[in-house]
């Protein structure tokens, strides 16, 4: 659904979905809002978070690989030098009792 997509349209559509689920969610980092990857944070109420980079497939799909769950600390390292090699970069955060991510892509388990 998200793969054709600016991420300045699709950003807002996952945290809306995201928060119609019962999650809090919002972009802590805006990037290139025409073509920006983006690294979607899941975190958890036991200070534990999953990191989701999406990647492209051989069939040109992107698919979502998750990075955890870790600690949050740990996910935060990563994303700052993610950010300091891509300022592009988007970030966006959902907290969740379960856990949950909201992308309708695949998700690489």
């Amino acid at each position: 659904m998200f793969s054709s997509l600016k991420t300045s349209f699709w950003a807002p559509a996952l945290i809306r979905r995201a928060e119609t689920g019962g999650a809090y969610a919002s972009v802590t980092h805006r990037g290139d809002p025409d073509a920006g990857a983006a690294l979607i944070k899941v975190r958890t109420l036991d200070e534990k978070a999953v990191l989701y980079r999406s990647m492209r497939n051989m069939a040109g799909r992107r698919v979502w690989h998750p990075k955890g769950p870790l600690e949050e600390s740990e996910i935060d390292q990563d994303i700052r030098k993610s950010l300091s090699n891509d300022p592009d970069l988007w970030i966006i955060e959902i907290e969740d009792r379960q856990g949950r991510h909201f992308l309708t892509e695949d998700v690489d388990e």
